[in-house]
């Protein structure tokens, strides 16, 4: 009994690590196609017990959006995916409370992301 629960553990852990590393691997992907349109600002919300939120937006030389990707969850199912509302928008028009009016955790990683970083 007892190497049996052993065994479900050590099954149980590779398996949270291999599914993090593929999470992982979405995530640089999602990343790098967004690295290559401009400059990235990225921000991300805490909170153990909360979803996450990590969203990053490429910025063109006129500060315009070209790019965005908002990941969020509790889990390592979490796949990254555009605000594609957020396109064309300009950095100083980006205010998180009207974005996202609702979503405490959004609006906290949008205010980091589009703050310049000097």
């Amino acid at each position: 009994m007892t190497s049996a629960l052993v065994t479900f553990a050590v099954i149980a852990w590779l398996m949270q690590i291999a599914l993090g590393w593929w999470q992982l691997q979405r995530f640089n992907r999602a990343f790098e196609s967004l690295c290559q349109l401009g400059t990235v600002g990225v921000g991300r919300s805490g909170g153990r017990f909360k979803p996450r939120v990590v969203l990053a937006l490429a910025f063109d030389a006129q500060q315009r959006v070209c790019g965005s990707m908002l990941m969020r969850g509790l889990t390592i199912f979490a796949q990254p995916k555009q605000l594609t509302q957020l396109h064309g928008m300009h950095q100083q028009q980006l205010c998180p409370d009207v974005i996202f009016p609702e979503d405490r955790a959004c609006q906290t990683a949008l205010s980091l992301a589009i703050t310049p970083k000097s």
